[in-house]
């Protein structure tokens, strides 16, 4: 096979995971819409089998094969053990799978998946779906969305830390880690430190001493060290953040998982892609940092003080 015909028979996509209520489904959505305004065909397939009202145009939906209602029903399961049965049942239906898919050849994928951490860290009948998606010549990315709130929260961060790093190992694809809803964030209370130390996942010995002033924390001091020392050691575990809403912020986390999964768009898509993004932020958008999403944070807060000093 010749490097061009190889080359045409890639398929390039995304996987979205994440735990429930982290928007995985809002952010397809948005990903769809932005990637049909540059130009890529892109699809979704929706692999929630608790998905029941989807707001994208849905190409291909796990629903036709399995629903989890069905299951709970029929086999008297709960949500998580219905859900793992809707998984290894996908997985023994690998043909009703390349099927479907197969009708979509020369777009881009982008993978709604279910909101159960399990199938991330623990169970394999996903990570066998992803797998077999790779031996059909599907380049993906997984991208991990988390809530932004748990950056308010020291305890909790350390969790999603935690938490994000097995499902980095688990899963086996290229990895983009995701703060979602930065939007809202800043109805959860002040950051103890700047963004970017969550972002880029600074030293995390600040935390555990943030962590160390709380005394419901106090004595479980030496756990909290052992566990950043575990994600510290890795050094894989970083964060774009994200407002679905915002269009420079759609941007950067194309770009990090085009970069993830190695897709390259061509000069079309990048013409779309400039006079999309000329006329969102103005002609020179060139900046990659958290520093816009920082400042409107500061400046948030610092009106907030001022309203705070104006009421005494």
């Amino acid at each position: 096979m010749s490097e061009n015909s190889q080359r045409a028979s890639l398929a390039f996509g995304q996987v979205v995971i994440g735990p429930p209520g982290s928007g995985k489904t809002t952010y397809c959505h948005g990903m769809q819409e932005f990637m049909a305004r540059i130009g890529r065909r892109v699809v979704v397939v929706n692999l929630d089998p608790a998905n029941e009202v989807t707001p994208y145009q849905c190409a291909v939906d796990v629903s036709e094969l399995i629903t989890l209602p069905d299951v709970m029903e029929n086999l008297k399961l709960g949500p998580n053990g219905g859900l793992i049965y809707c998984m290894e049942y996908l997985e023994a239906n690998f043909d009703w799978l390349q099927e479907k898919l197969a009708a979509f050849r020369g777009h881009y994928y982008l993978f709604d998946c279910p909101g159960q951490v399990e199938l991330y860290t623990h169970h394999n009948a996903l990570k066998n779906v992803f797998a077999q998606l790779a031996k059909w010549n599907f380049r993906l990315a997984a991208v991990h969305l988390v809530d932004s709130h748990y950056c308010t929260d020291p305890g909790k961060f350390i969790s999603v830390l935690c938490t994000s790093l097995s499902t980095m190992l688990h899963v086996e694809l290229p990895h983009v880690n995701v703060l979602s809803k930065m939007d809202l964030i800043e109805q959860y209370g002040k950051l103890a430190f700047n963004l970017d130390y969550y972002t880029e996942v600074l030293d995390l010995s600040y935390l555990v001493d943030h962590l160390a002033s709380d005394p419901f924390f106090r004595n479980y001091r030496r756990l909290n060290e052992k566990l950043v020392e575990v994600i510290e050691d890795y050094s894989l575990v970083s964060f774009v953040p994200l407002n679905v809403q915002d269009k420079e912020s759609m941007r950067r986390v194309m770009q990090a998982v085009d970069k993830a999964n190695g897709y390259s768009f061509g000069d079309q898509e990048h013409r779309s892609l400039e006079a999309l993004m000329s006329a969102a932020v103005g002609a020179d958008f060139h900046f990659t940092s958290t520093l816009a999403v920082q400042e409107k944070y500061v400046r948030s807060q610092d009106k907030a003080v001022e309203e705070e000093v104006m009421d005494m």
